[in-house]
This record gives C-alpha cells, sequence and structure tokens, in this order.
C-alpha cells in the first residue's frame, strides 16, 4: 500500500502541492529521481489501493488526471506525523547510521542493541 518512499511522495505531493489533483506530467516533475517505471508502477499501486483515481481523457494527445480519493486525504494526517517525525529525529537518525556504518565496516564484533543506542546518543 503506502510501504514505500514514491508512493509517499506521490500522496504528498498531489495534496501539498497540486491541490489534490494533477496531470501526470505535473506529478511527475514533482518527483526528481524516480524512474519511468517506479513512477507508473507507483500510481498504479495506489489505483488499486482506493488511494487515488485516474481519468483518461480522449484528446491527442492523450491526458491523465489524478487524484486523491476521500480515503487517499484520509491519510494526509498520519503521513504529516511522520514528516514531522522525521524532520524532528533526522539528525539523530544520521547519527546513529554513521556509527552503525563505522562498526561494520571497521571488522569490529557486532554490539549488541543496548550499546549500540548508548554510543550513539553520547556524541
Amino acid at each position: 500500500m503506502v510501504g514505500d518512499k514514491w508512493s509517499i511522495f506521490l500522496i504528498l505531493s498531489l495534496a501539498k502541492l497540486l491541490g489534490n489533483r494533477a496531470w501526470f506530467s505535473e506529478l511527475e516533475r514533482t518527483i526528481p529521481g524516480i524512474s519511468q517505471r517506479m513512477f507508473t508502477l507507483a500510481l498504479r499501486n495506489l489505483e488499486r489501493d482506493g488511494l487515488i483515481t485516474r481519468e483518461v481523457f480522449p484528446e491527442v494527445p492523450s491526458r491523465v488526471e489524478y487524484e486523491l480519493t476521500s480515503l487517499g486525504k484520509s491519510l494526509l494526517l498520519p503521513m504529516q506525523a511522520l514528516v514531522d517525525w522525521v524532520a524532528t529525529n533526522w539528525e539523530q537518525v544520521k547519527k546513529a547510521q554513521s556509527w552503525f556504518d563505522a562498526i561494520q565496516y571497521s571488522g569490529e564484533q557486532t554490539a549488541s542493541r543496548g550499546q549500540i543506542e548508548a554510543k550513539w546518543q553520547k556524541q
């Protein structure tokens, strides 16, 4: 459902940047770094889960519009809480990752979870 980063970016982009509705190309521009395949797959999965709708307009060239459903909109508050948590804790997470990576690549024995936590929190 919404377990991958692209789905989260898509839902937040639709809601925050594009007012809950956007053309395919508008939406694609809001998410740099995503491959065409992953973009299409994420949209398809969100549509399958009932979080967005897809409307094709029979024009030349064809246009496709995506819109958050009420179910998709109901995810915005929990997602914002996640975004806020990341913003608040990002530096701590980066410290923990750096410390873990240093241990992993130094050849030292893996420390217990408590030892790892205690060490990176002191830094």
